[in-house]
């Protein structure tokens, strides 16, 4: 029998994961902080939670009473995070991802892996709390930046802002690629990891914006003057050879950002 998933986040990738996970058989709960989306939620199948985590009511106890949590919140307020883990070890929950990013990690002029020293930061520190409960099993995804459908690199420097450290590589990951990295880590039991999701390829800046930004109909966009370059290059490699993935969307220069 397929196991219960919580969602806390049902914004741009929680919503789409629910669905996801919903077709393949959960049971999903999801979380917002939106009253407009409780009904939108319910339509869809989502048993909708309204939960704010700077301020966790009485329902938290039912949103949690789940196998699997998925924490998909943009919030880095340590005291907050420590809160939801007190009421989290309460729970029936035995097994959390825990959505981070790869912003954790400074510049490198080596390849970047999970492996790999992570700056002093409220996102790390609280990686580092959810890692260190011995209530359940966590499993950190840091996944690069996020695009796809109504999120759209081209748009992302608007309004003649220009694009800093041209000659700096991207590391991106598309939404599709995000929500099945997601389920590999469910569908294999990779509990207790680490892994980072990004493309395969990583393009100057200059190239990626450039071809963004064209292939949505805009202007070629500025950039800054190069003073000094920052580099930092993801490895996904143990996401590809542990969960024996593939990303659909691994190579950033073929693709065309005006439909996807």
């Amino acid at each position: 029998m397929k196991e219960n998933i919580s969602i806390l986040g049902c914004g741009w990738l929680g919503k789409p994961l629910a669905n996801s996970l919903m077709k393949k058989g959960f049971t999903v709960k999801g979380s917002t902080t939106s009253e407009e989306k409780l009904e939108e939620f319910q339509k869809i199948g989502i048993t909708p939670f309204l939960i704010s985590i700077d301020a966790l009511t009485h329902n938290i106890s039912a949103f949690l009473n789940s196998e699997i949590l998925i924490v998909a919140l943009p919030s880095k307020d340590v005291e907050d995070f420590r809160n939801l883990i007190d009421h989290v070890e309460k729970s029936p929950i035995k097994k959390v991802i825990f959505i981070s990013s790869t912003s954790v990690y400074g510049n490198s002029e080596e390849v970047v892996t999970e492996e790999s020293e992570t700056l002093p930061s409220a996102l790390a520190t609280i990686e580092i709390l959810f890692k260190n409960s011995a209530h359940f099993e966590t499993t950190v995804i840091r996944f690069a930046g996020l695009f796809g459908y109504n999120r759209k690199p081209g748009n992302f420097f608007k309004n003649g802002r220009k694009i800093p450290n041209p000659d700096g590589f991207v590391n991106m990951i598309q939404q599709d690629d995000c929500i099945q990295l997601i389920e590999k880590v469910i569908e294999k039991n990779a509990w207790n990891e680490v892994f980072n999701g990004c493309a395969d390829t990583h393009p100057t800046r200059k190239d990626f914006y450039t071809k963004c930004t064209l292939d949505i109909g805009l202007e070629i966009p500025e950039f800054e003057e190069v003073t000094e370059i920052q580099q930092k290059v993801i490895s996904n490699k143990k996401s590809k050879e542990y969960l024996d993935f593939e990303y659909k969307y691994g190579d950033l220069l073929t693709l065309n950002y005006g439909e996807i």
